[in-house]
């Protein structure tokens, strides 16, 4: 099984002994989850604004069916 206790020792004596190298490769790591938390997040708006769209057009509909129903019946 493995020792997390140990490889939690091994992580920090290795930050300590080599900040940059550590940092460096810890930055390196994350690159990949931060662009797809960043493409990501632009399909969500993308796909808010399209929802936020055909809302509005639905409304604009109802609005306007509305409108015509009432010229009909003055």
């Amino acid at each position: 099984m493995i020792d997390i206790r140990a490889w939690a020792e091994y992580v920090v004596e290795w930050a300590a002994k080599d900040p940059y190298g550590f940092l460096t490769t810890v930055i390196l790591a994350l690159t990949p989850l931060f662009i797809a938390s960043a493409l990501l997040s632009w399909k969500l708006a993308k796909m808010i604004e399209a929802r936020d769209r055909e809302q509005k057009k639905k409304q604009k509909r109802k609005e306007n069916i509305a409108k015509a129903k009432r010229t009909k019946r003055d």
